[in-house]
């Protein structure tokens, strides 16, 4: 199993940056979560003061439209996905002060459509991971009463299914990733009676497989990935003691490049920082020792998530 080894997945998402490969292309559009990714799992590990804070602040606000979305990069169209992770950015570097909280709260009440639902961009495309985008934005922006919150937890319940589980729309096959957004929408509107724990846990706890990684949906691949969206939404639900936290959390440190640092959706596959994050953000969860907790619902570090709602220092 081995150590976290922390100093190596610092100098790798350091490195992410400053690499112009066929990766970095083809990962152009959505940089925002990449920064979002790497800043937070910098964080969580206490090696955030590695960034120029300024010349990221700087980069985000370079990504707002006049819409007052952002985009996932400089040049790209605005979209609530990469609006949620500049958001979370500038909470993370206690940066919010930077920005039109107002101006972005209008932009993510016009994507809410008249059955609670909402349009990840002006295209229309509908998903609950927007309605967890959404709810979550807001919140952090403390202008929740900006939208029909009882609508937008109507259609996310909507979205049920016998199983449990939660789809991307109302009959869509439920999966972990599903999961995840529409308990956290639950969780932060203050609606978890909508819940079923048991089901859902029952669901999510079978998600485990032999090797003691988690998979997404029924007969699928173990995938480091899911450490978080399955773990999260048991965390919130109190069901964690259904799994075995310490297969878990071997599967996990196993997918690490212990030479150049990163961790992989599998052992012995290329690391990227998607995977990085979140596998590290499981280990939090897990709480594993030397990493700071992160909060289940909102995806952030805790003590950011009480700067923002009760306003304790750093």
């Amino acid at each position: 199993m081995g150590e976290l080894e922390i100093e190596k997945h610092t100098q790798f998402i350091m490195s992410v940056e400053k690499k112009k490969d066929f990766d970095s292309m083809v990962m152009e559009h959505l940089r925002m979560s990449g920064a979002y990714w790497g800043l937070t799992t910098l964080d969580l590990m206490g090696k955030l003061d590695a960034v120029n804070r300024e010349e990221v602040v700087s980069w985000v606000l370079q990504c707002q439209h006049d819409c007052g979305g952002f985009s996932g990069n400089v040049g790209h169209d605005p979209h609530i996905l990469y609006t949620l992770s500049a958001i979370q950015i500038l909470a993370l570097l206690d940066k919010l002060d930077t920005i039109d909280a107002d101006k972005i709260s209008a932009y993510i009440v016009g994507l809410q459509q008249e059955d609670g639902s909402f349009a990840g961009d002006e295209w229309g495309e509908i998903d609950t991971r927007f309605s967890y985008c959404a709810v979550c934005c807001l919140s952090i922006l403390h202008r929740l009463d900006k939208i029909d919150v009882g609508k937008a937890i109507s259609y996310v319940a909507s979205c049920k299914n016998f199983d449990g589980g939660f789809g991307c729309t109302p009959g869509g096959e439920s999966h972990a990733g599903q999961i995840f957004c529409c308990v956290s929408a639950f969780a932060i509107s203050g609606a978890l009676t909508h819940v079923d724990r048991d089901l859902l846990g029952w669901w999510l706890c079978e998600r485990q497989v032999k090797s003691g990684g988690l998979n997404g949906r029924p007969e699928k691949l173990a995938d480091v990935c899911y450490s978080w969206w399955v773990l999260s939404s048991l965390t919130i639900i109190e069901r964690v003691h259904w799994i075995d936290k310490e297969k878990l959390k071997t599967f996990i440190l196993d997918c690490q490049d212990k030479e150049h640092g990163g961790i992989s959706d599998r052992p012995d596959d290329a690391v990227d920082v998607f995977h990085t994050f979140f596998g590290i953000a499981g280990l939090s969860l897990l709480e594993y020792p030397g990493l700071k907790p992160i909060d289940p619902a909102y995806a952030l570090p805790v003590h950011v998530v009480d700067r923002l709602f009760f306003g304790q220092p750093h």
